[in-house]
């Protein structure tokens, strides 16, 4: 019976779509950790802040650009899934 139950929820890889979902990934994160990077450069000059004070910027905003690529994946995951019934 386990044998069935398997072979009734087997499932294969999309690579297709795990391609597609990586590819926009490293395209969108550039883009998000390179605005992070650069926005607490220019917040720490905007506010007169020191080498230390751009870094505590630039940390936020990382952390910031982490959780929109979480969310980025979970979402594209739902439209492209990565797996498939066989």
């Amino acid at each position: 019976m386990n044998a069935r139950k398997l072979e009734a929820n087997a499932r294969e890889i999309a690579w297709p779509s795990v391609i597609t979902v990586v590819s926009a990934a490293i395209l969108i994160g550039a883009e998000v950790f390179g605005a992070a990077f650069a926005g607490g450069w220019a917040l720490a000059i905007l506010f007169g802040l020191d080498d230390a004070g751009a870094h505590i910027i630039q940390a936020v905003l990382f952390v910031l650009g982490i959780v929109i690529m979480i969310g980025f994946l979970r979402g594209a995951q739902r439209v492209e899934p990565f797996t498939r019934k066989i």
